[in-house]
């Protein structure tokens, strides 16, 4: 059984928006911190935003801005990833994973991270 299974993604038009889910199993959400990273074709994968154990939230690409925000449900052991503003750049295969650690702090370093989905593709074009 998969302990992640990434939804949500599809083809959208440049400013759009969209909302990625991430649902576990096996596990309780409370009791680890989860990430959203992205692949796109030729890079290496990307940390988007965690979130911890307790729900502490942290964005690492455009925090300023505020395109991504990460959300979760313990009680539907489900994590979100609400995306504003959709650019073509932004267009990636979407994973999420969990902390090694469990309770420990938030990282963008992906090799400190386990149990990866299998990803969902979202695709921006006009």
């Amino acid at each position: 059984q998969t302990p992640f299974v990434e939804s949500g993604g599809g083809l959208v038009q440049p400013g759009g928006s969209l909302r990625l889910s991430c649902t576990a199993s096996g596990f309780a959400l409370s009791s680890y911190a989860i990430a959203w990273f992205r692949q796109a074709p030729g890079k290496a994968r990307e940390a988007i935003s965690c979130i911890t154990y307790s729900g502490i939230k942290y964005n690492y690409v455009d925090p300023v801005e505020g395109r991504f925000a990460v959300t979760k449900d313990n009680a539907k052991k489900s994590m979100y990833l609400q995306i504003n503003n959709l650019r073509p750049e932004d267009t990636a295969v979407y994973y999420c994973a969990r902390l090694r650690s469990g309770t420990g702090p938030c990282t963008f370093d992906s090799s400190l991270y386990e149990y990866w989905g299998p990803g969902t593709q979202v695709t921006v074009s006009s």
